[in-house]
């Protein structure tokens, strides 16, 4: 489902999604339209789904920790070529930051303000900051 801008700040939803919090979707309704956009993007980009992930939205703020399954090309190459996966794991990283940014800009409705994303290929996590204009809650 796509939402514009005032369906989503003022709540003006029909069907399922339609109760409201604080005239606003509702906080658990948001936090899925959020995972589904972010573990699609992760699936076209890197082939392989999320294990695990957690989501939490502070103010304007949304903060995803995820578990990843590396890819594993990288994972052979990592021990003799750091230097090269280091590049390429950037290289994805900004490919999903951008996409993230525009699709949850045409999804939701909302100005997003930045993306932020670290990986730890050892530990195979990552953790997102996404910064919206306005306070998605509180």
């Amino acid at each position: 489902m796509v939402y514009d801008a005032a369906m989503v700040m003022d709540g003006m939803l029909c069907g399922r999604e339609g109760i409201k919090v604080n005239n606003r979707l509702p906080v658990g309704v948001l936090k899925q339209e959020i995972i589904k956009i972010y573990n699609s993007i992760n699936q076209d980009i890197f082939g392989i789904g999320i294990k695990s992930q957690k989501i939490d939205i502070l103010g304007e703020k949304v903060y995803i920790f995820a578990t990843h399954k590396r890819i594993p090309a990288l994972k052979t190459l990592d021990d003799e070529f750091r230097g090269l996966t280091a590049s390429v794991d950037m290289l994805l990283m900004e490919k999903n930051k951008k996409r993230l940014k525009e699709e949850l800009e045409q999804t939701l409705g909302l100005s997003v303000v930045a993306v932020l994303k670290d990986y730890d290929p050892k530990a195979e996590i990552s953790g997102t900051i996404i910064i919206f204009k306005e306070k998605l809650e509180g």
